[in-house]
């Protein structure tokens, strides 16, 4: 089952019940002053995705009257990722917020914490295996859906030979996303290329390699926006910026600007900002007053698609960390 309006109205619910709170007790709730929520995902605060992520986080306990604690390795770890969680279990917070990329690495960690009575729900990445570890709910979008729907808007702009460039290969959620791609585009062929983002140079290099190696290559989709800037560099350098057809998962400042420039054909919008902050909203009211959506369901934030006529739209929100 999957919550659309439900879900929304009980975000606004939550942001009333939090205002009236504050008012009629003259200041800040000390029952939700107690409040502890632990959040760990897989990505860093200093990425232009997860720093959005982390600003709805911050805003939620700011307007919920709550603490939360946000955490991640300094690079994709799952190692260390499943370490954070047991150290944030060890708190005994009244709820914990996990990024679930890796069911098979971090289950054990969030088994625990389900085990000790900790409340937990997954967002951005796990809409496939949360239920099966006991998570609550889900926030986030349908990472197979939100490709291929990528794929059919790349078929019906022409494309027929791709490239789907993939920065963490093992992440399920980056996985699904590239698999969904290559199925809607009907009639075409996708071939992964795998970079390290931490060497954008590197991943320029790569990317501009396979346009030489297979010159009928018209289109490319990168995964994120730290994938879309060497992706865009690499055109740039080849002479085939918007020529060849160039797309990504998630925004930032220069995929607007790119958007905005005719340079790039679309971004797949997840609205981060709402993965952060919604389960920090229904962690509260689970707490306070245990209410939280029944039967379980993944509470869809995305997928919404910018193109250049809506990109002018979320650039000022982009620049303030909310798109």
């Amino acid at each position: 089952m999957k919550f659309r309006t439900l879900m929304a109205s009980l975000a606004i619910v939550g942001l009333i019940a939090g205002a009236c709170q504050q008012t009629s007790t003259g200041g800040a709730d000390p029952e939700r002053a107690k409040i502890v929520i632990e959040v760990v995902t897989h990505g860093q605060a200093s990425d232009p995705f997860w720093s959005v992520a982390a600003n709805g986080v911050k805003q939620a306990a700011k307007d919920m009257g709550v603490t939360a604690n946000y955490s991640a390795p300094d690079t994709f770890d799952m190692v260390k990722m499943a370490q954070l969680i047991d150290a944030a279990v060890a708190k005994k917070p009244a709820g914990l917020v996990v990024s679930l990329p890796d069911a098979t690495a971090l289950g054990p960690s969030i088994k625990k914490a389900i085990e000790a009575g900790i409340p937990v729900i997954t967002m951005n990445s796990g809409s496939d295996t949360y239920k099966e570890l006991g998570a609550l709910i889900h926030v986030g979008q349908t990472e197979y859906e939100a490709g291929k729907g990528g794929g059919e808007k790349m078929a019906a702009a022409g494309v027929k030979n791709a490239i789907c460039v993939n920065q963490e290969v093992g992440n399920a959620a980056l996985d699904l996303r590239c698999q969904g791609f290559t199925d809607g585009l009907t009639g075409g062929k996708v071939a992964v290329l795998q970079v390290t983002l931490t060497d954008p140079t590197g991943a320029e290099q790569k990317i501009g390699a396979a346009l030489v190696a297979d010159p009928s290559i018209d289109g490319i989709m990168t995964l994120g926006p730290t994938g879309a800037a060497p992706a865009l560099k690499a055109l740039e350098s080849a002479g085939q910026l918007g020529k060849i057809q160039l797309a990504t998962f998630d925004l930032s400042p220069d995929v607007l600007k790119a958007l905005g420039d005719g340079n790039m054909l679309f971004a797949i919008d997840q609205q981060q900002y709402l993965q952060g902050y919604l389960p920090i909203v229904y962690l509260t009211l689970y707490k306070l007053y245990g209410l939280m959506p029944g039967g379980g369901g993944v509470v869809l934030t995305g997928p919404g698609f910018v193109t250049k006529d809506t990109a002018a739209q979320v650039i000022d929100l982009s620049a303030k960390g909310i798109r």
